[in-house]
């Protein structure tokens, strides 16, 4: 801390994410959201983690508290666990304990030493697939909280799942709806995929599941979501758990100008310029995040859906990592000479300022609730592209509910493969069809709503400054905070 001095009389969360940017990316937006609030916030993560954000956030990761808003940011990594793209569920089983073990023998360790260097921790908060982490908290006597990195649709379906409160698909009947309370009635296909009885990944569904053997402990779960989008789902799960609702996080305080990033991959510097120098709601964006890979024949029909469209777009065709279980998938040869300047591919991108960009017209997306949420905040038209996990339940209600896109896909479980024809088709229904004005209609709707509720007083913003004045008053009654300058 050097001349800064102590930090004992100072807020302090310590933020431990999973090793995944699905779930670096929220749970760091959240720290920022706290630290603007006079909070000192630690992000922790593995080692692995903490070299791939260095490598391409430059000089704004540091284990020295970084002014942010009214408070501070710092970053502490640790040693003992690396990436791995395991091939088989029960190397991923094997992964996720190993993490688990080196969590639990490390985070103690860390979390002693920074009250020794006169910071002590005054809440943890976790995200799904660490959930051993409220167990560290509890053996410390240290308050937990756990973000919740996708809807509280899905979250309402793992914790009935979890407690077998009403009938899902099984070995028998694989097939049957399922009625969640205050909810649409959910086809099989419209479930997280990890609660089917075909899941490929029980190690994924094991972990996620995981956290609800520990809800009695935290002192709240935070949703990466907002009261008016899910409000009565919300206001359904709140009478059981201290559910609070806290997003969209990716929306920044316009008085904050520093920019704190998790990126793990560095970003593509010339897109700005080439969005620049396309009309206004012309370019198509297509990323399926930072897992899915679709086969290379999907590939090829989703570009040659694109060529025919007549639309430019911009296409994230991310490198694989090493050791990866995913194929590596390439364009057709000649394709982008034939594409031209109405194409460009890169490998990675800040998806939060493409979307934001007056030259989008629509994204064609795997809808990861990460995405999701970036959509609605931005206001843009989808095309749902969804693959497994709670992604096939982001589509179901960003087309059903929300009204914002089209469904191009069902997901693994439709086990086919998308032709042409119909990329196409769904390109031109979202962005020039008859129906393409009301979508772009409901999608600032929802845009203006987010806005609303991260704002001053907005519903989000006071579900985070309740959280911050409990801290306060539960553990520094009395204590005057007096921030370094």
């Amino acid at each position: 801390m050097g001349s800064q001095g102590t930090m004992d009389s100072f807020i302090h969360v310590f933020l431990i994410s999973f090793p995944g940017q699905g779930h670096v990316n929220p749970l760091l937006r959240l720290g920022k959201r706290l630290a603007s609030k006079g909070v000192l916030v630690t992000f922790c993560a593995p080692e692995c983690v903490g070299k791939d954000m260095r490598a391409s956030n430059k000089n704004t990761i540091s284990d020295e508290p970084t002014p942010y808003g009214d408070g501070f940011i710092r970053f502490e990594f640790f040693n003992g666990w690396e990436y791995t793209q395991p091939k088989e569920n029960r190397q991923l089983e094997i992964e996720l304990a190993n993490l688990e073990t080196v969590g639990r023998a490390v985070l103690p360790a860390l979390l002693k030493e920074n009250e020794a260097k006169g910071r002590p921790v005054s809440c943890l908060i976790n995200n799904p697939f660490i959930p051993w982490v409220c167990d560290v908290a509890d053996s410390l006597g240290i308050p937990c909280a756990v973000l919740w990195v996708q809807s509280c649709a899905s979250f309402s379906a793992y914790y009935h799942y979890h407690f077998n409160l009403v009938p899902f698909p099984n070995e028998s009947n694989p097939k049957i709806d399922v009625h969640l309370p205050n909810m649409p009635i959910l086809k099989w296909d419209e479930l997280p995929s990890f609660l089917l009885p075909s899941n490929p990944y029980p190690a994924l569904a094991n972990a996620i599941l995981g956290q609800f053997n520990y809800l009695s402990k935290p002192i709240r779960i935070f949703i990466e979501s907002f009261e008016e989008l899910e409000k009565d789902i919300v206001d359904y799960m709140s009478n059981f758990l201290p559910v609070k609702t806290v997003g969209p996080l990716l929306v920044e305080d316009p008085k904050i100008e520093q920019d704190v990033r998790a990126d793990l991959v560095k970003a593509d510097s010339s897109i700005t310029q080439w969005l620049n120098s396309k009309p206004p709601s012309s370019v198509v964006y297509i990323s399926f995040g930072s897992i899915v890979v679709p086969s290379q024949e999907q590939v090829d029909e989703i570009a040659y859906g694109l060529l025919n469209s007549g639309l430019n777009f911009l296409w994230i065709m991310k490198p694989p990592r090493k050791n990866s279980s995913f194929p590596t998938v390439v364009l057709p040869q000649g394709y982008l000479d034939e594409v031209g300047d109405k194409g460009k591919v890169v490998e990675w991108c800040l998806q939060e300022q493409v979307l934001a960009h007056p030259s989008l017209a629509c994204f064609l997306t795997h809808c990861g609730w990460n995405s999701s949420m970036e959509v609605i905040a931005n206001g843009v038209p989808i095309v749902a592209f969804p693959q497994w996990g709670d992604q096939v339940t982001d589509a179901k209600y960003l087309v059903d509910e929300f009204k914002i896109g089209v469904r191009l896909s069902r997901g693994v479980t439709e086990n086919r493969i998308i032709p042409r024809y119909e990329v196409e088709q769904s390109l031109r229904e979202v962005t020039s069809g008859p129906k393409a004005a009301e979508m772009k209609e409901n999608a600032l709707k929802w845009k203006k709503k987010a806005a609303e509720a991260v704002a001053e007083g907005g519903s989000s913003d006071q579900n985070l400054q309740s959280f911050v004045d409990e801290l306060i008053r539960t553990h520094y009654k009395g204590v005057t905070k007096n921030w370094p300058n």
